[in-house]
């Protein structure tokens, strides 16, 4: 198969020289920063170091780093490197506790921000003799807009579907022949579980890809897509705080996202100590805007967990690859004193034959912490007497036991009583008020 770019060139631009084009751009952004960024230059200043300390990519380690914590102190302009005038744009993330962050956005900003989008689409083989449903959420949201973009970019027929309404989805994406769909995972299975109902088989479906981000997922979710949909699915990732998807993207080998190196530099730290670590390290991954102008945020902890690898790869790309986050160091859930990911619980599922359609309920009772999962039977499981569904939610505690070492109470429920995601999965509902 021949291999595809949006920027060849930049894609596959051997590695001395994307870290020289990296030390080049970091040094002219702490500048930027130092001088309009009244914010970081008192986290400069406190930490002793000034723009002229920083004279390469090997001297990063010196820079603060910024937190989700640091964004809502400064909401909503603290953080602004450019004067507003020249700013044409603000997205927002969804906002799931405090204060939402907004970031803002010149021309420039987007232009780089589609690019990058644009190359996750051309790496899940599109081109501009596709059809590209975009069904993430438009709006503040950034999934919608910026896959929007890139697919203008590459030269698709967009249709920009927002999310919802999926009988009109499944309509479009029928009568005009939509060859890649771009939306949340859980939208994804959602959208194939409904055409699975409609009575379509894999092979009726025209998709050929489709390019999901915005929440975890794990390989057993991507398969089970995968077979439903008839397709290959890709992975993004983004954060609305560094522009949205396409930070890093997956190319045909699926081993993993290229970090679009040219304009975002990865670390991975010790979220304990802030310290680097070596490559191929599991820690937290921390992201630096190299050429972003209105909001670039140097040192940006994201509280994903995950690996960097330079391994080469198949597909051609000299970027470095982040595996799939494998949690995060903020929003872990410790039950019992157990670390619990929502990840293992979805793997569990999948391997016991349920949907990943399911919630987590924490509480405390008599300074106890009670765990319960309730999950969606699905059709395939359906069953009426009480007996089996005992049995049944007996069974999977079990599953869930081993995989976890804790024991969870499992609640089965009916099919589709769990509010669908159609933007991001609220997946865990945490009563215990662990910050009072």
């Amino acid at each position: 198969m021949e291999k595809r770019y949006f920027q060849k060139e930049i894609e596959t631009m051997p590695v001395e020289q994307i870290k020289k084009l990296q030390s080049e751009k970091l040094v002219k952004q702490v500048k930027h920063v130092y001088e309009n960024v009244a914010y970081y230059r008192d986290l400069m200043d406190k930490k002793g170091v000034t723009p002229d300390d920083i004279k390469g990519i090997e001297d990063l380690h010196k820079l603060p780093f910024l937190t989700k914590s640091d964004l809502r102190d400064a909401y909503p302009y603290g953080l602004l490197a450019k004067p507003l005038e020249d700013c044409v744009r603000i997205q927002s993330t969804s906002g799931t506790t405090g204060k939402r962050v907004v970031a803002f956005y010149t021309q420039h900003d987007i232009d780089l921000w589609e690019d990058c989008c644009a190359r996750a689409i051309v790496a899940a083989g599109g081109s501009k003799s596709d059809v590209c449903q975009v069904a993430y959420g438009y709006g503040l949201f950034t999934g919608g807009p910026g896959l929007n973009g890139g697919s203008h970019k590459v030269g698709c027929l967009t249709l920009p579907m927002s999310s919802g309404f999926t009988e009109r989805q499944i309509m479009f994406m029928n009568d005009l022949k939509a060859t890649i769909l771009c939306c949340t995972p859980s939208y994804a299975a959602y959208i194939g579980e409904t055409l699975k109902e409609m009575g379509y088989t894999p092979d009726q479906i025209p998709l050929k890809a489709g390019i999901f981000g915005a929440e975890p997922w794990t390989q057993e979710m991507r398969r089970n897509i995968e077979e439903t949909l008839g397709i290959k699915a890709y992975d993004i990732y983004g954060l609305t705080e560094t522009s949205g998807p396409g930070v890093s993207f997956e190319c045909e080998e699926q081993t993993g996202m290229h970090i679009n190196e040219d304009h975002f530099l990865a670390e991975i730290i010790d979220p304990e100590t802030g310290e680097v670590l070596p490559e191929g390290s599991k820690g937290e991954l921390v992201f630096t805007s190299l050429d972003k102008e209105a909001f670039p945020l140097l040192r940006y902890r994201t509280r994903d967990i995950c690996v960097l690898s330079r391994k080469k790869c198949s597909c051609g790309r000299t970027f470095i690859k982040m595996s799939k986050p494998m949690g995060r160091s903020d929003d872990m859930l410790i039950i019992r004193g157990v670390n619990v990911f929502p990840s293992q619980i979805e793997t569990v599922l999948l391997k016991e034959g349920y949907q990943p359609n399911y919630q987590i309920v924490v509480d405390r009772a008599n300074n106890t912490d009670t765990f319960e999962v309730n999950v969606e039977l699905n059709t395939e499981k359906f069953t009426d007497t009480v007996s089996g569904v005992t049995a049944m939610e007996k069974s999977l505690a079990e599953a869930l036991k081993t995989m976890l070492g804790i024991n969870p109470k499992v609640n089965l429920v009916p099919p589709k009583s769990i509010v669908r995601s159609e933007g991001k999965a609220v997946r865990v509902i945490d009563k215990r008020n662990l910050h009072d």
